[in-house]
C-alpha cells in the first residue's frame, strides 16, 4: 500500500486557519491549475455522506458513485476506501457544452474522498480554474462551476 506525505502537524494546523479563514479546509497551497484537496473534518464515510447531502442540497444531482476500494476487491487486490462521486446539472452544464463541444469531456464534475493515513479522510476535486478556456470554453464561463465547490468545502469543513 503506498504512503503518502503528509504536512507536519504545526504546518497543518496553520494551513488549516488559513483554509478556514479563506472558507475552506485546504491542507496545502496549489497553483489555479492544480486539484483541490481538502483534509476533511469527519471520518470517511461521514464524508462521503455530508457530501451527498451538500450536493443535491444544492440542486445538483449524483450520476454516479465509483467505489475504488470494491473494484480492487473484485479482483483479490485492497487498497485503503476511495470513492468518486460523479455529479453535476444539466441546466449549468449544457451551456458550456453548446459553447465548446469538447469541454463535454469535462463533464460532468467528479469529487474523490479517500482514506487516507491514520484514517485522515481527503477530499480532492478540480477547480473552475483550472477548466478556463479549456477546450475553447470562452473566458468567464469555467467560473460557472464554482458554486459546487463551495458546496464541497462546507461540507468537509470543521463547525465553526
Amino acid at each position: 500500500m503506498p504512503s503518502y506525505p503528509s504536512p507536519s502537524r504545526s504546518l497543518r494546523a496553520a494551513l488549516m486557519v488559513v483554509g478556514l479563514l479563506a472558507g475552506g479546509a485546504a491542507i496545502g497551497e496549489a497553483s489555479a491549475e492544480e486539484p483541490m484537496r481538502l483534509q476533511s473534518a469527519y471520518p470517511f464515510s461521514e464524508t462521503i455522506s455530508r457530501l451527498r447531502s451538500a450536493i443535491e442540497g444544492g440542486g445538483l444531482t449524483i450520476f454516479a458513485t465509483i467505489d475504488h476500494r470494491a473494484a480492487a476487491r473484485s479482483v483479490g487486490l485492497d487498497m485503503p476506501p476511495a470513492t468518486v462521486l460523479i455529479y453535476g446539472n444539466p441546466k449549468g452544464g449544457t451551456p458550456l457544452m453548446v459553447a465548446a463541444p469538447d469541454f463535454a469531456l469535462e463533464l460532468p464534475l467528479r469529487v474523490l474522498i479517500r482514506e487516507g493515513d491514520q484514517g485522515r479522510t481527503f477530499v480532492t476535486f478540480n477547480r473552475s480554474t483550472s477548466l478556463e478556456g479549456k477546450h475553447g470554453l470562452p473566458n468567464g464561463m469555467a467560473a460557472r462551476l464554482a458554486p459546487a465547490e463551495k458546496l464541497i468545502v462546507g461540507a468537509v469543513a470543521a463547525p465553526n
